[in-house]
């Protein structure tokens, strides 16, 4: 792709992300989604291949069906309140909202585009589609959440988690692997917005963190399937070890960062009387665990037969990567972190 146009792009979603956090008007606050929108598009394209082809495709009508439901909802609190304003939402209005936003995340059950969509596009597009999109519809939400159905809230929440566990134990691509991943975080962050925005926006931080480390590690060992990776230890063994330890981190286990959301998160629902809630919840997140750990034991505890020494290049690595180092870090021991936060 040109560098001139793809700058162009990169601007147009920064600026669409910046209408939207900044809005408080409806409208400009769907303006800005849809700048993201058809800024990501010829993104997704720039490899013209059948596969990338098809996943803008989807992902165009996917999120222009989102949108419209959105545009519906906020006239529909036009003709009730008389008021644009994101902060006077009525009932209806915040369900249909609700709804439409959720589709723009790709949370269960309105997620089946995003494993397909991902698994269309380069490493780098999906690293866009799964952090930087998710932001605007994210704010949103935030904004509304005093006033958001906490029955349809749960409900979305628990299937995400659930799905999120379960379609991914099947799969041997890594770029849907992630999409499942990414479903099942965003039904935990999800799961607390009525009861903890700040806490919310927390969680989605470290996601958006852990996600960028995953993908930025991917891009450097370039690989997209189980089979690449499983080879991966005798090219580069300090960066498969972060890899390693990310995956690890993104599954919660302690001491990793991925623990503090789900252990906050937790906490939370246990002080809200809501037990049975948070042991659903922490049960379908096993699921998830579980290709986790399988990734995990592909990278570190295998290794490919007739591995030649020619192969370790890693003797000669000497390539900086100042940023993705910062990344993983940031993506691995940030636990300590949590005398300091104060969301109880």
């Amino acid at each position: 792709m040109n560098p001139l146009a793809a700058i162009m792009f990169l601007t147009s979603l920064a600026a669409g992300t910046a209408v939207t956090m900044s809005s408080y008007h409806w409208l400009l606050a769907w303006i800005g989604l849809e700048i993201n929108t058809l800024a990501l598009l010829p993104l997704m394209t720039k490899t013209p291949h059948p596969r990338a082809i098809e996943a803008a495709t989807k992902y165009f009508l996917t999120q222009a069906a989102a949108s419209a439901l959105m545009l519906f909802s906020c006239l529909i609190n036009a003709l009730q309140t008389g008021e644009w304003n994101i902060n006077t939402p009525s009932s209806l209005m915040t369900n249909l909202l609700s709804i439409a936003l959720m589709m723009k995340l790709g949370l269960a059950p309105l997620h089946f585009w995003l494993p397909e969509v991902l698994q269309g596009i380069s490493l780098s597009t999906g690293l866009i589609l799964s952090t930087w999109q998710k932001i605007p519809p994210m704010i949103l939400l935030f904004q509304i959440s005093c006033s958001i159905n906490l029955d349809l809230v749960v409900l979305l929440s628990l299937a995400s988690i659930l799905i999120g566990g379960w379609g991914g134990i099947g799969q041997t691509q890594l770029r849907k692997i992630m999409a499942f991943s990414s479903i099942g975080h965003l039904g935990w962050i999800i799961l607390i917005l009525k009861f903890n925005p700040q806490l919310s926006l927390f969680s989605f931080t470290l996601y958006i963190i852990m996600t960028t480390a995953m993908f930025i590690s991917l891009i450097m060992l370039s690989s997209t399937k189980m089979s690449q990776v499983s080879t991966s230890w005798a090219k580069n063994p300090a960066l498969t070890t972060t890899t390693m330890l990310t995956l690890l981190s993104l599954a919660g286990l302690p001491p990793l960062t991925g623990f503090l959301p789900k252990l906050l998160i937790s906490l939370e629902l246990v002080k809200q009387n809501m037990i049975i809630l948070t042991t659903l919840a922490m049960l379908a997140s096993l699921l998830a665990l579980f290709f986790y750990l399988r990734l995990t034991y592909i990278i570190a505890l295998t290794l490919a037969p007739n591995t030649h020494n020619s192969l370790t290049t890693w003797r000669t690595f000497t390539k900086p990567y100042l940023a993705s180092s910062i990344i993983n870090i940031m993506a691995l021991i940030l636990l300590p972190m949590t005398p300091t936060i104060n969301f109880m």
